[in-house]
């Protein structure tokens, strides 16, 4: 039985009532969105892997308590991004150093459009993790500096030094590798 995808009510109904199939329809629906966000947190493909399969027990076992404010996608998304943040906390050292002299220089409103023609992922894997946390929830999950500062236990202006040295250093990232690609012409 396959639930028709413009009946998203139906979906989470059968969610909630634990049915196979639709846990099946809806990871089917989510997985490959939902790793390639385990993956921007997570370097490694294994470790990504496994927090999104932890990810989906915990959104098939709290399924009840989505309350249909909202998308269920985003709900999951969420979860995802959580699952994350406890595996690096739990398996990382993650040292972040507190400047605040870039942090009133910061552009929240910078394009990252000139990074179009490159792999997000490879960009992303080659931040440094503790910028590429600060980069994702505020850039990807749109979390405010406050928040991001009360999830990884920072201050503000860490959060906000994280998310320059990270543009900064995506920005050299890219100019390397369109220098490299220019010379390959």
């Amino acid at each position: 039985m396959k639930i028709m995808s413009g009946h998203k009510e139906d979906l989470i109904r059968l969610l909630k009532r634990h049915d196979p199939v639709a846990q099946r329809q809806f990871y089917d629906q989510q997985s490959a969105k939902l790793l390639s966000v385990s993956r921007s947190y997570i370097k490694d493909i294994y470790h990504a892997e496994d927090c999104l399969v932890k990810a989906f027990c915990k959104i098939f076992r709290n399924i009840d308590s989505f309350r249909n404010e909202g998308s269920i996608d985003a709900w999951a998304r969420r979860i995802v991004v959580n699952e994350c943040l406890s595996f690096l906390k739990t398996h990382k050292t993650i040292l972040y150093l507190d400047e605040n002299q870039v942090a009133d220089t910061l552009d929240d409103g910078e394009d990252i459009a000139i990074y179009e023609d490159f792999n997000v992922q490879e960009l992303l894997d080659q931040l440094p993790e503790n910028y590429r946390l600060v980069f994702n929830l505020h850039i990807l999950e749109n979390y405010s500096h406050q928040e991001i500062a009360e999830m990884l236990n920072i201050s503000v202006s860490t959060s906000k030094t994280q998310l320059f040295r990270a543009k900064a250093k995506l920005k050299e990232i890219f100019i390397k590798k369109n220098l490299i690609k220019n010379e390959i012409r």
